[in-house]
């Protein structure tokens, strides 16, 4: 029997009386900049977006904005969501801080990343709930003549996309799925961006056999995840795990927009990816795949070639 323990390898512990993690304190994160000095590319700061839910935004904006005949040009919003395997991070997060700065100088484009609820103290579908709320909020800034400013002055809501990384990813997908049954004018949802986004399953794949001592994400740290995030009394064949077998909701998979989904060969969940990918385009969704066969999961967040990489990829997929 495997000694291999999953919450020594997070650094967490768990409570099952109350269902809350005692978390790493360590966790490197970043302040926001909301003077920045001559040579800053981008600015940002912290937002409330719903009080009753604890969840806030971090919105991020190039200090050089983009001009047309002397008039300021509206940039597009991406809301984005971090990584972290559902029980972990925040918006402030280091990486998650350089990744949406990168995005918003280079694309440019006006960032809100949203620091979703953790589970297990909040489980699934709780995320994809804060994830329309914040939806919701960018509509409601634009309309408002006294709203968040940065949002109000300054991005094209009808140049809105979704970007999710890891958990992250899964949270778009489910997110985008209700919000293209919405009304949100003038909000429009141009795309959905998974990067290496998070599902599994009960049958393991081979990817996740190949990569199952992997020092990333070993396969019970992913088990671990997923229990500690689905819903309980359910399992990894739940559809906000394993959408690929989920059958019922597929008329609503065909209304998604544009969709890009990127992956590297050495994530466990590679397979899950290229899987979810098939059933995507047999649902008739526009779909770019971009699959390196080289890379780990994450790598695009230590290493700068491959996060160069990756950024051109949005870069072209934002219209």
């Amino acid at each position: 029997m495997s000694k291999f323990d999953p919450y020594n390898h997070l650094n967490i512990s768990h409570d099952p009386a109350t269902d809350t993690l005692t978390r790493p304190a360590t966790t490197p994160t970043t302040p926001t900049n909301t003077d920045p000095t001559p040579g800053d590319p981008v600015v940002s700061k912290d937002v409330t977006l719903n009080p009753e839910t604890r969840t806030w935004a971090r919105i991020f904006r190039p200090t050089k904005l983009p001009s047309n005949d002397n008039t300021v040009a509206r940039l597009p919003i991406i809301i984005y969501f971090h990584h972290g395997g559902w029980i972990l991070l925040s918006a402030a997060d280091a990486a998650a801080h350089t990744n949406c700065s990168q995005i918003s100088s280079e694309v440019p484009a006006i960032i809100v990343s949203v620091n979703y609820r953790l589970a297990p103290e909040t489980r699934l579908p709780a995320q994809h709930h804060d994830a329309l709320d914040a939806i919701h909020w960018v509509r409601a800034q634009a309309q408002d003549p006294k709203g968040e400013n940065w949002i109000r002055d300054y991005a094209d809501v009808s140049r809105c996309y979704l970007y999710g990384c890891g958990c992250g990813g899964n949270i778009v997908f489910f997110s985008g799925l209700k919000a293209y049954q919405l009304q949100l004018e003038p909000l429009k949802i141009c795309g959905i961006i998974m990067n290496q986004p998070m599902f599994g399953g009960v049958p393991r794949t081979n990817s996740e056999l190949r990569f199952a001592t992997d020092q990333l994400l070993p396969l019970p740290v992913l088990d671990l995840m997923w229990d500690l995030a689905l819903p309980k009394s359910t399992d990894r064949n739940h559809r906000y795990c394993n959408p690929m077998a989920d059958e019922v909701h597929r008329d609503l998979i065909k209304r998604l927009g544009r969709c890009l989904v990127i992956g590297f060969g050495g994530d466990p969940m590679i397979d899950r990816q290229q899987q979810f990918v098939t059933m995507l385009v047999a649902c008739g969704v526009r779909v770019d795949a971009r699959f390196d066969d080289l890379g780990f999961h994450n790598v695009d967040f230590v290493d700068s070639r491959r996060a160069a990489a990756v950024l051109n990829i949005v870069k072209e997929f934002i219209i």
